[in-house]
């Protein structure tokens, strides 16, 4: 079996050391240990260490997209269409609880990264999560009061936040049951409608 390329052996390798030491403490030349690498070969690749912790954000984000638009292809109904979008996003987070807490905690301690409004892949997610709940309000499904962009990011603040609690390893209940429990939040809300049994 070939090895993977450079590129993306340093990636895994800082989703590792990252996710072990925290990006704060983490040096470049950990990245390269860790990678199997000369510590001159990550600057062929990346800029710096900020660099790094973009990319991986940028390719995991790729990755699930892909898978995101794959599961939801032959899915008509919002309703399920939503639900879906939050089971791939959760799945794709239990795959690994590295990269789930470098994606959810460390990328916060990187001001490159906070400050970065280039994030393209990152805006097609949003976007695609707008777009369901678009499509939700046009079949009726959803109410026309909300504004899709705002209810897209309130949607994937939630599931990440719960992604993180599963990769600080404080969860309360399993990543199946917060999907669950997610969608019937935005889908339901929390107030008891005179009609609900």
């Amino acid at each position: 079996m070939a090895q993977p390329d450079k590129r993306r052996r340093i990636l895994d390798a800082a989703v590792q050391v990252f996710a072990q030491f925290g990006f704060y403490n983490s040096k470049v030349s950990q990245v390269a240990k860790e990678a199997g690498v000369a510590d001159g070969t990550i600057y062929l690749y990346f800029k710096n260490k900020d660099d790094i912790l973009i990319q991986v954000f940028v390719d995991s984000i790729d990755e699930i997209l892909r898978r995101q638009e794959d599961a939801l292809a032959d899915i008509v109904d919002p309703i399920e269409r939503l639900s879906t979008f939050a089971r791939v996003h959760f799945d794709s987070v239990a795959e690994s609880r590295a990269l789930a807490e470098v994606i959810t905690v460390e990328l916060r301690q990187s001001s490159k990264f906070m400050r970065n409004t280039d994030l393209k892949p990152f805006g097609r997610y949003l976007a695609m999560i707008a777009h369901i709940v678009e499509e939700g309000q046009a079949h009726g499904a959803f109410s026309s009061r909300l504004n899709p962009r705002l209810a897209a990011r309130a949607f994937f603040g939630a599931i990440d936040e719960l992604a993180l609690e599963w990769a600080m390893g404080r969860r309360q209940s399993s990543l199946s049951d917060a999907c669950e429990q997610t969608v019937d939040l935005f889908l339901s809300g929390l107030v008891t409608r005179p009609h609900a049994n």
